[in-house]
């Protein structure tokens, strides 16, 4: 009989040390799988990334250890974004997508994973979250939204002989437009012409900047994925047309003047603490969008020689 005892009193302490341990979501013995598609291909969205999968280690997810990692580049092809969008439904623990395009593929092919964007402007109208405080469904995550009155207030204070204002952005992209609309307002309640112009392609820029370029003192680029992607190209327009622009984050710095806006590594952390809240056992209904803590201000040292426009006179205008 005492022996019977100690039998059951072994048993019973082996299975509390085996609960405790399947309790836990860190250790190396249960790893876990987050998948992520990538819009693009550029400086931002990649910052984002890094950003998201360093706050991630920091929770105590490691890549390797246990945490396994499915990445996927769409290169801003929407088939190849939707083949990959797809291959990721309903195969990860959490998925996190990059941009507007990338995070709506993705919710209209799987609902019930727990999923992460960035780089999304407006979410609402984007259709991802019921509202910033309050997401409601299984998707939540930081928003790249500029303060877009701000920006114009800091591209009058760098070029204030600019009276007339030229925007450029893809016009399928909500994010753009969004703050193409706030852009014009705010323009137009200073006073400033504003000349408006619009691509569907990354073919069709070269032609539509040229002739932007020919009928405006200056431009203001949205965040908007064919603008990075084609930086170089219109950088070199600019440049030669001797037109000033400013750009809403680094991955354009290329082809503007300076940039003002957000600080993509950041929204990529904010999304990386959510993902890991949520492999903690929480509901993305129940977390709310993060929106930027920091701005940044960057300067195209080889534009403002071309332009004759001193550096240092731009970043000294900056909050």
């Amino acid at each position: 009989m005492k022996m019977k005892r100690l039998i059951m009193g072994s048993m019973a302490l082996i299975s509390g040390l085996c609960l405790a341990a399947c309790g836990s979501t860190k250790t190396n013995n249960d790893t876990l799988k987050v998948g992520i598609i990538q819009y693009a291909e550029h400086d931002a969205l990649t910052s984002a990334r890094e950003g998201f999968l360093a706050a991630l280690e920091e929770a105590g997810y490691k890549q390797g250890e246990n945490l396994t990692v499915d990445y996927q580049n769409a290169q801003g092809d929407q088939a190849n974004l939707q083949t990959m969008v797809d291959q990721l439904a309903r195969q990860n623990d959490v998925n996190f997508a990059i941009a507007t395009p990338a995070a709506q593929a993705l919710i209209n092919v799987d609902s019930e994973t727990p999923s992460v964007f960035t780089a999304v402007t407006d979410p609402v109208e984007a259709g991802l979250v019921d509202s910033l405080k309050s997401p409601g469904g299984n998707m939540t995550g930081s928003v790249d939204a500029n303060d877009v009155e701000g920006q114009i207030d800091m591209l009058l204070k760098v070029l204030p002989d600019a009276k007339t204002v030229g925007i450029f952005y893809n016009s399928s992209e909500v994010n753009s437009e969004v703050q193409a609309k706030q852009a014009q307002k705010a323009l137009e309640a200073v006073g400033r012409k504003v000349v408006i112009k619009t691509a569907t392609s990354s073919n069709d820029v070269q032609q539509v900047i040229t002739s932007l370029a020919g009928q405006v003192d200056a431009i203001y680029f949205p965040t908007d994925n064919t603008v990075a992607s084609t930086a170089s190209t219109i950088g070199e327009i600019l440049k030669e047309k001797k037109v000033p622009a400013m750009g809403s984050d680094g991955a354009v710095l290329e082809a503007v003047l300076f940039t003002y806006g957000v600080d993509y590594y950041a929204i990529g952390q904010q999304a990386g603490q959510l993902a890991a809240q949520i492999l903690d056992g929480k509901e993305p209904a129940d977390l709310a969008v993060k929106t930027p803590d920091t701005g940044a201000v960057a300067v195209n040292k080889e534009m403002a020689q071309a332009l004759g426009i001193d550096e240092i006179t731009i970043t000294s205008i900056a909050p």
